[in-house]
């Protein structure tokens, strides 16, 4: 394999766009979409591989799974346009508002929830965090705490199905492995992978309420349990619409198989994909139809797809172009090249994932995780299989060890930003807060690379 100074070119390559990067979105602060399809420019220029330009320009406008990830975005679009999120926390602050720090429980199941949606975790604290961080300051969250709350439970999102992120993540697993997995087994793994963060943000969470002494959300502003439900309990059919055929589609695939061949499973796995958001979509268009009747349903759900250019567009472009990327690093042997690099150095499995997890830790610092997924996703699940582990689970963690630090740790940081601008608090007590919820998360993402946490589903 070509080299230059020992090392092999496609490290080298890596190294370049991700410098490249680094300098345009932190420096210029130019939209990561731009940046994305420039970094592919680039990667086919320093490759020399002009043969590949049109070829892989192409081929993931041939991919059903970009299609299902454009679906996924305009789903959660229509969510926010019709607030059908807000009857939801909404119940989630009747079930939870009484108990000691109630208020910081719902920024982080509805904040969580939000944010996988979105996929976004910056965007969801200035939607969701402009009710959830007034309401946990006042109830005795210090200031500095709700925004480190809210910004640790939104960062989440891009690491919980059906986020963007999730979708990405497993369009370097299938370049890397094309049908070897379906997209349903892998969100099994990643909801497995994410219950581990929901619980140590729940863990952290409670500790945090004692240790500033934070008290319930007082009585007379806490809606009643039943009412909420009777009220809205129609609402809690869409994430089961969301979750329930994928888990259909991972768990009965013999049972699938059986009835209708396995071509059929194949279509049906395909079927899942492309009709869930759409049918969900529906769904809660019809259970808002009294709010959209004013001034006119069909104009108001006309207007509602026409606004979502700017929130769709700009992340499909991103999506679009790191499928690109992937697939010319595939064909430039990236895997091979990664190998050929660490075998030399004899690591041991902890020093391995030691350096791993710093990667993900020092690149979350200025890269998002969209950019990180698209050039590093090929080498750190080769690093990541290195140890063991399965591709599926070593795709499957890389958001949370990329999109969740990006959102969370300084200097971009960029879901604690914009708490810190909603709850006022000051930045130096809100970074030594920031680094707890940081480091909390390295340990349980170290425990399940080293295996020592079980994952559901993988």
């Amino acid at each position: 394999m070509n080299a230059l100074f020992g090392v092999p070119l496609p490290i080298l390559y890596i190294v370049l766009l991700l410098g490249i990067i680094a300098i345009l979105f932190v420096v210029f602060r130019r939209p990561i979409y731009e940046v994305m399809a420039l970094s592919y420019v680039l990667l086919i220029v320093f490759s020399g591989r002009f043969d590949l330009f049109l070829k892989y320009l192409i081929k993931p406008s041939t991919s059903t799974l970009f299609y299902a990830i454009v679906g996924f975005l305009l789903l959660a679009h229509v969510f926010g346009e019709t607030r059908v999120i807000d009857k939801i926390i909404g119940i989630i602050l009747a079930a939870v508002g009484r108990f000691r720090g109630g208020a910081g429980y719902v920024s982080l199941f509805g904040s969580t929830f939000m944010a996988s949606l979105s996929g976004s975790g910056p965007g969801n604290v200035a939607s969701t965090g402009v009710f959830t961080i007034p309401s946990m300051i006042r109830t005795g969250f210090p200031r500095h705490l709700a925004a480190s709350v809210e910004m640790a439970s939104s960062a989440m999102g891009p690491m919980i199905p059906p986020s963007g992120t999730i979708l990405l993540a497993f369009g370097v697993l299938d370049a890397m492995y094309p049908e070897m997995f379906t997209l349903s087994e892998f969100w099994l793994v990643v909801w497995g992978i994410g219950i581990w963060f929901v619980l140590q943000r729940l863990v952290t969470l409670i500790a945090m309420t004692y240790v500033y002494d934070v008290k319930p959300i007082p009585k007379e502003e806490l809606p009643s349990l039943k009412e909420s439900l009777k009220g809205s309990w129609y609402v809690l059919i869409l994430p089961l619409m969301i979750f329930l055929p994928f888990l259909i589609d991972a768990t009965m695939k013999d049972l699938i198989i059986a009835r209708i061949g396995a071509d059929g499973a194949k279509a049906f796995s395909k079927t899942v994909l492309f009709f869930t958001p759409p049918v969900t979509m529906a769904y809660a268009i019809l259970i808002s139809r009294s709010e959209l009747s004013k001034g006119g349903l069909f104009n108001n759900i006309a207007r509602m797809f026409k606004n979502s250019y700017h929130s769709v567009v700009p992340v499909s472009l991103t999506v679009y172009f790191a499928y690109s990327i992937a697939y010319v690093f595939k064909e430039l042997e990236l895997g091979q090249a990664v190998n050929a690099a660490i075998e030399p150095l004899n690591l041991s499995i902890v020093a391995l994932v030691l350096l791993i997890v710093f990667i993900g830790v020092v690149l979350g610092m200025v890269l998002p995780g969209s950019s990180q997924i698209a050039i590093l996703g090929p080498t750190l699940v080769t690093l990541l299989v290195a140890t063991g582990m399965s591709p599926v689970v070593a795709a499957g963690v890389l958001p949370a060890l990329t999109g969740a630090l990006e959102g969370m740790t300084p200097p971009l940081a960029l879901c604690m930003y914009v708490a810190m601008g909603i709850a006022g608090s000051g930045f130096k007590e809100t970074t030594k807060i920031t680094l707890v919820w940081v480091g909390a998360h390295v340990i349980v993402l170290l425990l399940l690379l080293l295996g020592i946490l079980p994952i559901a589903f993988a």
